[in-house]
C-alpha cells in the first residue's frame, strides 16, 4: 500500500541529552513528507520511517494513496 505523510513529529532527542540541530530536524522531516511509501499496512509505515531516518516517531498523520482505474 502507498502512503503520504501530511503531518510528522520526530523525537530528535538521542540518549546522550542531545538534540540534533533545527536546520538538520527540519532536513529529516521534509525528506520524509516529499516522500511517497509503500509498505505493507499502515502499522508497519512508522517503523520504516523510523528505521529510514532513525529518529523515533512521537506523532504521524497520513492518507492511504489509492490508484484509479
Amino acid at each position: 500500500m502507498l502512503y503520504k505523510v501530511t503531518d510528522i513529529e520526530f523525537d530528535f532527542e538521542d540518549e546522550d541529552g542531545d538534540v540534533l540541530p533545527y536546520d538538520e530536524q527540519v532536513a529529516v522531516a521534509q525528506s520524509v513528507l516529499d516522500d511517497v511509501w509503500e509498505v505493507y499496512d499502515e502499522d508497519e509505515l512508522a517503523n520504516v520511517i523510523t528505521d529510514d531516518t532513525g529518529w523515533c516517531i512521537k506523532s504521524l498523520n497520513y492518507l492511504e494513496i489509492t490508484e484509479s482505474h
